[in-house]
């Protein structure tokens, strides 16, 4: 069955850094798309971050400060996150598609496109 569970979240000052992890189990990560997205209170679920068809997508506002990456080997997606701000405060989840698709690279941030989420870990940026 297939499973996502993230770790590594938690309270943080403004300017600091946090790294999450995803650890997948069910299925290999290897040709599968994978995302992070983050979702704060009253607002909509937005993309963050994804790894697709060997390159990397990010969204305007963690440009430069973010960082995915993923280990096959551990079946393990990361997302580094530095310079960090009180607007980056949210639930942060993890996600894959279910393998063997490429999409337009304007797809590969959009949420309608993962199939398998974990459960997501909080993130507070604040002094």
């Amino acid at each position: 069955q297939e499973q996502l569970v993230e770790s590594g979240g938690g309270l943080v000052e403004p300017g600091g850094s946090l790294r999450l992890s995803c650890v997948v189990s069910g299925f290999t990560l290897k040709s599968h798309s994978t995302g992070w997205f983050r979702q704060a209170p009253g607002k909509e679920r937005e993309g963050v971050a994804s790894i697709g068809k060997g390159r990397t997508f990010y969204a305007e506002s963690v440009m430069g400060r973010f960082t995915i990456s993923r280990d096959n080997a551990k079946n393990t997606i990361y997302l580094q996150m530095d310079r960090l701000e009180p607007e980056d405060s949210a639930i942060y989840f993890c996600a894959t598609d279910r393998g063997q698709a490429v999409y337009t690279d304007d797809l590969y941030l959009r949420a309608w496109v993962y199939s398998f989420w974990g459960q997501g870990t909080q993130v507070t940026v604040s002094s």
